[in-house]
């Protein structure tokens, strides 16, 4: 299996490097295993993988790769905000019984035998305990798991306040799967071809000083007071400056500096395919919560691969420049370099 990841590394136009055909060859035996099971979903599931390094190295292109090559029909593939949104409505529904999270994931998962987690991290001590008793969960229902995140297993919910909570998880993690990690020294993100295929995320704009000359020239009609308006979201509202048919228009503060969740970004997601987020300052004059939020609706919004207009009040790397802010945000960097400079 192997030759399918060098096969498509040429047909995209690059050659694996050392770290990405380590993390090939790990997946090719685990494919070899499932695939040479005649017995597989009968007998004891073999070991997943938590494959993790920086941004842009090629994690999620690898798995991929792999999950489309799986000739498996009991497999599924979903980024990790996309399912812990679904299970927790799900929950929701079975709170008041005895196994609300089995229960849970048996209604999400069915007869799965392989999962995939895309961007696996965690910020929240709160859905931290939760994702503990999910994944043991999964391993009680003898699924085998592959995992893609920028951090390792030790790394995840990084604040010293609440990091030991998610200790025996960690433990359960590294019991459970193979570590493999991917950190070649290319980004590949960011190191595209210029005439190269683009995401529809990486279409959308980074302006500044995004005033409004600058924004009638890219096409964007600054909103007026009249277009404002209060959108639902799960009984609880959100202010847009403007809605126009896909497209939607946040300002940073009343979008991010309030505590809007990621299912809430979700939620927006579901329903606007364009996004205009005006305002953005120097993350080090805001909080951490707010800075947090920020990259959260980045990620959200990469992954959905919905087109952002971002306008802000100073070139990008000034604005994500502080000492407060998420641990992870040089993956929102790497993503927000995707979209145009205008």
């Amino acid at each position: 299996m192997i030759d399918t990841f060098e096969q498509a590394a040429r047909e995209a136009g690059f050659t694996l490097d050392d770290a990405q055909r380590t993390a090939a060859a790990r997946l090719a035996r685990l494919g070899a295993e499932v695939t040479g099971r005649r017995r597989f979903f009968a007998g004891p599931p073999p070991r997943g993988l938590y494959v993790w390094g920086p941004v842009g190295r090629g994690k999620s292109w690898l798995t991929e790769v792999f999950y489309e090559a799986l000739p498996l029909p009991r497999k599924h593939r979903v980024h990790f905000h996309e399912f812990f949104r679904e299970f927790h409505t799900v929950y929701a529904h079975h709170r008041r019984e005895r196994n609300a999270c089995d229960l849970a994931v048996a209604e999400l998962l069915g007869d799965c035998r392989l999962l995939f987690f895309d961007e696996f991290h965690v910020h929240d001590p709160g859905d931290a305990m939760m994702m503990g008793r999910v994944l043991a969960s999964l391993f009680e229902r003898r699924i085998t798991l592959v995992a893609t995140s920028n951090y390792p297993p030790a790394g995840l919910l990084p604040n010293p306040v609440h990091h030991h909570m998610f200790e025996p998880t960690i433990a359960l993690l590294e019991a459970s799967l193979d570590v493999v990690e991917v950190a070649g020294p290319r980004d590949y993100r960011t190191d595209r071809p210029a005439d190269g295929a683009r995401s529809r995320f990486g279409t959308g704009r980074f302006l500044w000083p995004a005033d409004p000359g600058q924004l009638r020239a890219v096409g964007l009609e600054p909103p007026t007071d009249v277009e404002r308006r209060q959108l639902d979201i799960g009984g609880r509202t959100v202010t847009a400056r403007a809605v126009r048919d896909g497209l939607v228009w946040f300002d940073f503060h009343e979008l991010c500096g309030e505590r809007t969740s990621t299912i809430d970004f979700l939620t927006l997601a579901d329903r606007y395919d364009t996004w205009v987020l005006a305002g953005l300052p120097r993350l080090s004059t805001s909080d951490r919560d707010t800075a947090q939020r920020f990259a959260n609706l980045v990620d959200v919004l990469h992954d959905r691969d919905t087109r952002l207009h971002l306008l802000a009040e100073a070139p990008l790397t000034d604005c994500l420049q502080g000492d407060a802010l998420p641990v992870d945000i040089n993956r929102t960097l790497s993503r927000l370099r995707l979209l145009d400079a205008a």
